[in-house]
C-alpha cells in the first residue's frame, strides 16, 4: 500500500504520525456522531479502536449516519463501520462491541488502556455511567452533547464539561455527573442554539429513548469531527502541534 499518511506526515511529522499510530482509542456509539468521529480518527492514522454499538443500521439512520446506506441497512452497525475502516487502512486494529453499555459490562470494557474514550451515546443512563467510570479510571475523555435539534454549526463550542452552558443535555449530564462527585475533567462538545419544540416527538420510552429529535444531516458529523479533533489534540499535545 502507498504512503496514504504522507498529506498528514506533511502537516504533523513522522513523530507524531508513529504516536498516534501506537495509540488506542475507545469509542462507545457509532451512530451519527460517533461512526465520523470514528473514521476522522482512522483517516488520521490511530493505529488501534475499540468500538461498541448494540444496533443495526436502520432506514432512518440514511440522513445522518455515515455508516447508513440502503446495501447496509439491516446489518450490525460495529460490523460495517470495521469493515469500512479496514477498507481505509487495512492496518488498523479494531475490536468490536456489539452489546449495550450498561453498569455491569462498562468496568470490565474500560479496565483497558486506552489513550482516549469517545463518548458518542445519546440515552442518558449508560452515558453518565461511562463518563463517571471513565473519570475514576482516569482515562481522557471527550463527550458529545446532543447534535439534535441544531441546524448552526457556529453555535458549537468544546471545553470543560463545567463550563459548559446554554444546553440544556450538558445541564442534565452535569447534574447527574455531581452525584458522583465528577463537576471536571471531562472535554465536551455541544452546542448553545435552541432546540425548537416542534423538532421534538416525546416516546413511550420503549426503545430506551424518551424522546425523538428532528437532526440534519451535517450536524452530527461536525460534532464527530470535533470529536476527532480533540482527540488527535491530546493525543500530541496540543501545544506543540496546532499552532
Amino acid at each position: 500500500m502507498s504512503n496514504w499518511k504522507e498529506r498528514t506526515e506533511l502537516l504533523l511529522g513522522n513523530e507524531n504520525i508513529e504516536k498516534l499510530k501506537q495509540s488506542h482509542v475507545f469509542i462507545a456509539g457509532i451512530g451519527g456522531v460517533g461512526g465520523y468521529a470514528a473514521e476522522q480518527l482512522c483517516r488520521a492514522g490511530i493505529g488501534k479502536l475499540t468500538i461498541v454499538d448494540p444496533d443495526i443500521v436502520q432506514v432512518s439512520n440514511c440522513n445522518r449516519q455515515i455508516i447508513a446506506l440502503t446495501s447496509t441497512t439491516g446489518k450490525s452497525k460495529v460490523e460495517v463501520l470495521t469493515n469500512r475502516l479496514k477498507d481505509i487502512n487495512p492496518e488498523i486494529e479494531i475490536i468490536s462491541v456489539n452489546e449495550f453499555l450498561n453498569e455491569n459490562n462498562i468496568p470490565f470494557l474500560l479496565s483497558e488502556q486506552y489513550n482516549f474514550v469517545v463518548d458518542a451515546i445519546d440515552t442518558l443512563t449508560p452515558k453518565v455511567t461511562l463518563l463517571a467510570e471513565a473519570c475514576k479510571r482516569g482515562h481522557k475523555v471527550v463527550s458529545s452533547m446532543g447534535s439534535g435539534g441544531k441546524t448552526d454549526p457556529s453555535k458549537i463550542e468544546t471545553g470543560d464539561i463545567s463550563k459548559s452552558h446554554h444546553c440544556k443535555f450538558a445541564y442534565i449530564v452535569r447534574k447527574y455527573l455531581h452525584r458522583h462527585n465528577i463537576y471536571n475533567g471531562i472535554r465536551v462538545v455541544y452546542s448553545t442554539e435552541p432546540v425548537p419544540t416542534h423538532a421534538i416527538i416525546v416516546t413511550d420510552g420503549s426503545d430506551n429513548k424518551r424522546s425523538i429529535i428532528g437532526t440534519i444531516s451535517y450536524m452530527p458529523a461536525i460534532f464527530g469531527c470535533y470529536c476527532a479533533a480533540e482527540v488527535i489534540k491530546g493525543i500530541l499535545k496540543e501545544e506543540t502541534v496546532f499552532q
